[in-house]
């Protein structure tokens, strides 16, 4: 394990931001998503974490990840719902995870894979109320409905979910949202009178989770929220929440050295000394998950305050300008955290980026190790 660069995951804040969600929303379950590595977290932590938070559910959106799941022995309600055509259904629907449908083919790929193992798969049904992602249209939605419910009698399937997600939660007040619900209630209106039964009806994600009552209906998906991160950082309903970010990404600073005024700092030049001063190498680069465009601009923390960094970020490494500050190699810097020391949070990361804090976590490479604590 490296010895010069970690994200630190606190698994009790995990735990307590869904303690905190599920608190927020009472009489609907929770499905924690831990799609992509738990958001960078660290999948299998991140799900016994939100369980042990909670969470009655998992979320995942590949087949690959749902196995994982299954494979480390969490056999709690796990739904996947991102697939292309071809693939093969038999693992998961023998590890009994919950599969989304989107199209009749999906339907009958995924019941083929049942006849073949021999159990029911138990589907849930999206319908695509504006977003113009995945999901079927209003003019689909009858076929698909149609499809599940043919399996359903041959016992091949058991439709347990009607969903959908939205595409401007994060935006409140938004008209496509009270659009979308709207569309979805004609969703399921429509599905219920044609026979389906669902045990969850759910739309939410962390933004709608925080701050629609009305979207929340039998089940809540929320993601980034997790993770203490904000969906709506303009409101702040995550902080008022009292949800912690629960990643801390640090380096060791790897070199220490003093040089003279005007020298070029890393490729490019594209920072030049402007006084003699001490430069400090940090470990970490763009195949870490640094974005490159935060040359000159990000911040890290680094002997008692904040630093930007000097000159491009390389593949590897990175330069910070200490000036005349007392700093040595293998002192800690500390790129972004809950921002409990002065550090910047990976959502003004996001924010000096020009993107999202989900961005932040999730690109954080496999190179860096997680360590795992239980610190709040």
């Amino acid at each position: 394990m490296s010895v010069t660069t970690a994200a630190s995951i606190d698994l009790a804040a995990i735990r307590r931001n869904v303690e905190l969600l599920r608190e927020s929303v009472s009489g609907a379950a929770l499905m924690a998503v831990v799609k992509a590595d738990g958001y960078g977290h660290g999948i299998i932590p991140a799900a016994r974490a939100a369980l042990a938070g909670g969470a009655s559910w998992l979320g995942v959106a590949t087949l690959d990840e749902a196995l994982t799941l299954r494979r480390a022995g969490i056999d709690v309600p796990a739904m996947c719902w991102l697939y292309a055509p071809g693939e093969r259904f038999d693992d998961a629907v023998a590890g009994g995870v919950d599969l989304s449908a989107t199209s009749v083919g999906q339907v009958e790929e995924i019941t083929q894979a049942a006849a073949r193992v021999g159990r029911q798969v138990r589907l849930h049904l999206k319908a695509d109320t504006g977003l113009g992602r995945s999901g079927a249209t209003p003019a689909d939605w009858p076929a698909l409905v149609d499809a599940a419910l043919r399996a359903q009698a041959e016992g091949l399937a058991a439709v347990v979910g009607l969903w959908s997600h939205l595409a401007c939660a994060d935006e409140p007040g938004h008209p496509s949202i009270a659009a979308q619900l709207r569309e979805f209630d004609d969703a399921v209106e429509f599905a219920e009178k044609a026979g389906v039964r669902p045990e969850v009806r759910h739309i939410a994600n962390s933004a709608a989770t925080l701050t629609l009552p009305e979207a929340r209906y039998d089940l809540v998906r929320p993601g980034i929220a997790v993770y203490g991160l904000d969906p709506i950082p303009s409101l702040g309903p995550a902080a008022r929440l009292g949800l912690r970010p629960a990643m801390t990404l640090t380096g060791r600073l790897a070199l220490v050295k003093r040089v003279g005024a005007g020298q070029g700092v890393s490729y490019g030049h594209r920072y030049t000394t402007p006084a003699e001063t001490t430069l400090g190498l940090v470990p970490l680069g763009y195949a870490d998950g640094i974005p490159r465009h935060g040359t000159n601009l990000l911040e890290v923390w680094a002997a008692g305050r904040r630093r930007r960094i000097a000159g491009t970020v390389c593949m590897d490494q990175f330069v910070i300008d200490v000036g005349d500050d007392e700093i040595r190699a293998g002192d800690e810097v500390i790129l972004f955290g809950p921002g409990d020391r002065g550090e910047p949070t990976a959502q003004e990361w996001a924010e000096m980026l020009g993107t999202i804090s989900y961005e932040i976590v999730t690109r954080i490479g496999a190179r860096v190790p997680r360590t795992y604590e239980e610190a709040a």
